[in-house]
């Protein structure tokens, strides 16, 4: 009997918990696990580096900052990422113009469309529509 595949793992940069609760019901109804929930720039760029985890989920401002830092690290690393921002695209530098952001409040249906074109290897820029959480 083959064991079931593993589920992918998110790792969320979120500094709002109860924003961080709700989208890990999201991925759990989505059929991801959560790897790790980071709410601080420390905490994130650390586990960005060392951590296991299939993708990411950045919110861009964090406490501590901003979450460029830890894009940085997990592209270095070559693990695919969607930021989340309140904002939209408003503040994201043009360096990373070509990655997915997804404004905030967004669907269950906008995040897993976020998180299967990252998947796939799309990393194309996509502003969602605002849509309730």
């Amino acid at each position: 009997m083959n064991a079931p595949p593993a589920l992918p793992r998110v790792f969320i940069v979120e500094d709002e918990t109860m924003l961080a609760m709700l989208m890990e019901a999201m991925l759990e109804d989505l059929g991801y696990a959560t790897a790790f929930h980071a709410s601080t720039l420390a905490d994130g760029l650390n586990y960005a580096l060392t951590g296991q985890y299939d993708l990411a989920i950045l919110d861009v401002n964090i406490i501590g900052g901003t979450s460029f830092p830890i894009a940085a690290a997990i592209t270095g690393r070559g693990i695919p990422f969607v930021f989340c921002s309140g904002y939209g695209r408003v503040g994201i530098p043009d360096l990373w113009a070509n990655r997915h952001c997804i404004a905030k409040p967004f669907s269950e249906a906008q995040l897993g469309e976020a998180l299967k074109e990252v998947l796939a290897g799309g990393i194309a820029s996509s502003s969602a529509a605002p849509n309730s959480m």
